[in-house]
């Protein structure tokens, strides 16, 4: 899709980082924005909120509605979904951003991170692409991108993030079962993925997993 103008456009973890980014781009040219996240007042070690990034998104000229959400839950989801429709009155792009990480190894990772992980990475991208496949059917050229990489099955991918691995292929598997399934309704659905780290302040949180140096900004993803 080359037009963005007039368009209406959901983002999962639009507070900030790459989601933000991607909000703006798609903002400066021309589309409305709903952001989807669960940060409605300030994190102690984390910038940005829903309300922030909306005032960012409607200095550029277009609509922006931030809506707390947790996509854990399918009644928040269905409901945040409610509201755009009331809103903006119809859906045309989804994009699945947001995303738990964790990169401890199998021995180290406590269950109830690995419940996240799978939780918001693949329910809650399934949740999300399934609550607005009915309003993208209305579309005329209807989206949805998934911040997820290609499935690669050679160990090195697994080795010491068995369990991050897991959760973002459940994102990539998303992306090949309903590209196929709602062809016949021309959604388009595919994966963005980057062949490095992107310096965000979520990473940072990591503690040292990856160092800055060996990253890319946000916008390079906004830019693809």
């Amino acid at each position: 899709m080359s037009n963005f103008k007039n368009k209406n456009v959901v983002i999962t973890g639009a507070s900030r980082g790459i989601g933000l980014s991607i909000a703006k781009k798609l903002a400066k040219d021309g589309a409305n924005i709903a952001i989807l996240a669960k940060t409605d007042v300030p994190h102690s070690k984390l910038p940005g909120t829903i309300f922030t990034a909306a005032k960012e998104i409607e200095e550029l000229g277009v609509k922006a509605l931030p809506i707390k959400t947790d996509i854990r839950f399918d009644e928040q989801v269905e409901k945040a979904i409610e509201k755009i429709i009331n809103n903006f009155g119809s859906i045309d792009i989804l994009v699945n951003n947001a995303s738990a990480i964790n990169l401890f190894n199998s021995e180290t990772l406590p269950m109830k991170r690995y419940d996240l992980m799978h939780d918001i990475n693949v329910r809650g991208t399934y949740l999300c692409s399934k609550t607005c496949l009915p309003f993208l059917k209305k579309s005329s050229n209807p989206h949805i991108l998934n911040l997820s990489p290609p499935i690669n099955l050679k160990p090195k991918w697994f080795e010491n993030f068995t369990a991050y691995t897991m959760a973002k292929y459940g994102m990539s598997m998303c992306v090949l079962g309903m590209s196929s399934e709602y062809k016949k309704y021309n959604i388009a659905v595919n994966s963005l993925w980057t062949k490095t780290a992107i310096n965000t302040a979520a990473l940072a949180m990591l503690g040292g997993f990856v160092s800055p140096e060996q990253c890319r900004k946000p916008e390079i993803v906004s830019d693809a």
